[in-house]
């Protein structure tokens, strides 16, 4: 009875430690949202969010905002991509959006158009992102 704050943080740590993979040839239309990891390879037309790392393979494509604490991207996204961590852009990453994040690794080869910002991204950054969203993809940011 007690001890609900024990096994709150305890079921939170169990989760951060599961994955989701979303396979080649898989096509997920909605929102994602988890504690753990994800690695995708197929297509998703949604946001996703994780509290911990998102990785996209080369086969890729995501039309919709990425937040996370890491990500690993080495396909296509079509949305805004907010890492409070580290980012890394592979070589086959192709990104049509805003990118927020700590740090910023790029390999020669990525392509991206949008802003970025960088370090602890001040508010008016998330507030630029938001205009001309739809109210769901506001939430996704904030």
């Amino acid at each position: 009875m007690f001890n609900n704050g024990k096994d709150a943080k305890r079921e939170q740590a169990e989760l951060s430690g599961s994955s989701t993979q979303i396979m080649k040839g898989t096509t997920v239309e909605g929102n994602i949202e988890t504690f753990g990891n994800v690695r995708i390879e197929g297509k998703i037309i949604g946001n996703i969010k994780s509290k911990s790392k998102i990785a996209l393979g080369d086969s890729s494509f995501v039309e919709g905002n990425i937040i996370s604490q890491n990500a690993e991207i080495a396909g296509e996204v079509t949305g805004t991509v907010e890492v409070t961590d580290i980012l890394t852009l592979k070589s086959t990453a192709n990104i049509k959006g805003d990118i927020i994040t700590g740090k910023l690794i790029v390999e020669a080869g990525a392509v991206w158009n949008g802003t970025i910002k960088m370090g602890n991204a001040p508010k008016e950054s998330k507030e630029h992102i938001l205009n001309g969203r739809t109210e769901e993809q506001k939430e996704a940011v904030k």
